[in-house]
């Protein structure tokens, strides 16, 4: 089993397959990010799907980049033989979904072998295999079709298709798996060498589009493709993460499957694109959220399906081991239902930083956007589940309070800036009786700080976020008696928690990784204080956890020194990129940085 990062991320934009430094692909949902898998070895063992191409002899040394600007992988392995080159891509879907990978000599003859055990239903389900006459390889189970084409002679071995054969210095031996509905014809064969160019094009088309160019433009540049690939082309959705039951702690319970869409990442997903010159992808990321928040906002979920599916009913996968030992492994996720009082700020600040981007928004826009606002009238006050999903019994959060004081915020502004009609002196003496409320119960005296919930004696790391989204100004000494209670209470080896250890410790629970999106929270709220340099420090401590691809997981555990939680994150890098943009446009004087949410 390999370390989670030791992986790197391969896609279409529809999909991703993790592929580990040791040349195996062990994680790859098909023929999208919430289907199920047809390698599981990522949860369980080779025995629940893999890929595995390597040379036979073992490597004295590999090494493994993306080609620039791309999201095509390289591993090299050298041996005593030679050299060898895996080359790891998917092709920009068209018609059918492909996996191609390119085995190229470099130096030497390298004896290689193929390992191919192809599992559906995460990893359950053994398909039927036949060798077709022009020598495909056809797996079929239930709704699922696999065709794999290679020039290599492939045989049969308990249950696994395998391989052995050799490459050159110059030789380039190709091998393409196609995903296709059982009932339909095999898909057409692909030219691998034309799939490779075109992917390659592609990619640095996309690229070329960035406008940022501030420090760090590389790693930058990376977080903004692993969302772009995080991205479900036909819908404009974005996952939060391609895995399910990465554990948030090694070999503990808190696993659950990411591969939805969260409300809660609307705002800085938008502003992650749009800042960095992706108004598109901004438009398309509307587009999803407005459609999928159609309807009755009683009915306003914090998480959907990729294609906006609402029902993402839980169930538990018991004939996989876990990552690790880590379990249960859960598919679907059960806080799709939960009340969480934030996701309708998120909402309303997305449709407000859109429309202040110029972004093309149609009528139907703000009648959702003064209909989600009535309903927040009336359930403002309620108890709920917070931005981290605590499941049992509800609680008045801060940050979800806050979020509400944000959502009729932005209508008051959008109406105000737009000329939208709008019952404005309702909506601000609603805002101001919240602002009143949190001020009065969320904020400790004693403690002199905002804690996580109303009579709570203990901290939460979303609290960092009222400077960012305007709820009071980053010189309200009440906002700098909070951060430095984070300080104090919520940082191992300077990371940021998302929980204060003191409350897990009361609730019996155990501690969890460093939450890195909250860590970069932590430097935009010092970049508002005018403390560059302290903000630098920490971003830099961040980025320096990524792997060598420049891919980072949910958390990082200090004391293993080890990538935790569900890989890649979506929320974590798109972090990355406004924090990087915050820095950037405080270094050079420039306005109010990016993450300032409030205009």
């Amino acid at each position: 089993m390999s370390r989670i990062e030791d992986y790197g991320l391969i896609g279409d934009c529809e999909t991703a397959a993790l592929v580990g430094r040791d040349g195996s692909i062990d994680w790859l949902c098909w023929p999208a990010f919430d289907s199920e898998a047809c390698f599981a070895a990522l949860l369980g063992s080779r025995e629940n799907g893999r890929w595995l191409i390597a040379p036979q002899q073992e490597a004295t040394q590999s090494s493994r980049r993306y080609r620039d600007n791309t999201l095509i992988l390289e591993t090299r392995f050298e041996t005593s033989d030679g050299v060898v080159a895996i080359i790891d891509f998917m092709p920009p879907r068209e018609k059918a979904s492909d996996v191609v990978r390119l085995v190229c000599g470099i130096r030497g003859t390298v004896k290689m072998r193929m390992e191919l055990v192809i599992r559906f239903g995460t990893g359950a389900d053994v398909p039927w295999v036949k060798r077709t006459g022009d020598g495909t390889l056809l797996a079929i189970c239930g709704p699922d079709m696999t065709v794999l084409r290679t020039p290599v002679e492939l045989r049969g071995k308990d249950m696994t298709t395998v391989a052995d054969f050799e490459v050159s210095e110059g030789k380039t031996i190709p091998f393409v798996f196609t995903y296709g509905a059982s009932h339909l014809p095999p898909p057409d064969p692909i030219d691998p060498a034309q799939a490779l160019q075109d992917t390659e094009d592609f990619w640095l088309d996309w690229c070329s589009r960035c406008t940022y160019d501030g420090d760090c433009r590389e790693l930058v540049m990376r977080s903004l493709m692993t969302l772009k690939a995080l991205t479900y082309g036909p819908t404009g959705g974005i996952v939060a993460a391609p895995t399910t039951s990465l554990p948030e702690k090694l070999g503990g319970s808190k696993n659950w499957d990411y591969r939805y869409c969260w409300l809660r990442d609307a705002t800085f997903t938008l502003l992650a694109l749009m800042n960095s010159g992706y108004t598109e992808e901004a438009s398309d990321w509307h587009g999803w959220l407005l459609r999928t928040a159609a309807g009755s906002p009683a009915n306003m979920q914090i998480m959907y399906g990729i294609h906006g599916r609402r029902r993402l009913l839980e169930w538990e996968a018991d004939w996989l081991s876990g990552y690790e030992g880590a379990q249960p492994v859960r598919i679907g996720n059960a806080a799709h239902a939960q009340l969480q009082l934030d996701v309708y700020g998120e909402l309303m600040d997305a449709f407000h930083q859109s429309r202040a981007a110029k972004l093309k928004l149609g009528d139907e826009s703000w009648d959702l956007e003064c209909t989600v606002l009535e309903h927040l009238a009336e359930i403002w006050d309620r108890p709920d589940h917070g931005i981290w999903e605590r499941r049992g019994e509800g609680r008045h959060y801060v940050f979800s309070k806050v979020m509400t004081w944000v959502a009729f915020d932005r209508g008051i502004k959008g109406a105000a800036q737009f000329g939208l009609k709008a019952p404005v002196d309702r909506w601000k003496a609603l805002r101001d009786n919240i602002h009143r409320d949190v001020c009065e119960k969320g904020f400790h005296v004693k403690l002199n700080s905002f804690v996580e919930a109303y009579g709570a004696e203990w901290f939460d790391a979303s609290i960092l976020l009222l400077p960012a989204v305007g709820f009071l100004p980053a010189s309200d000494s009440r906002v700098r008696g909070t951060v430095a209670a984070i300080e104090r209470h919520m940082m191992r080896d300077g990371f940021v928690l998302r929980h204060d250890p003191r409350q897990l410790k009361a609730e019996h629970q155990s501690e969890e990784g460093a939450f890195l999106a909250c860590s970069l929270w932590l430097a935009d709220a010092y970049v508002l204080f005018g403390e560059i340099g302290k903000a630098q420090a920490l971003f830099d401590r961040v980025v320096g956890v990524a792997n060598d691809l420049g891919l980072l997981a949910e958390e990082f555990d200090p004391g293993a020194g080890r990538q935790t939680g569900n890989f890649p994150q979506a929320l974590t890098h798109i972090a990355l990129v406004n924090t990087a943009h915050n820095l950037s446009a405080a270094k050079h004087a420039k306005d109010q940085p990016a993450m300032q949410r409030s205009k």
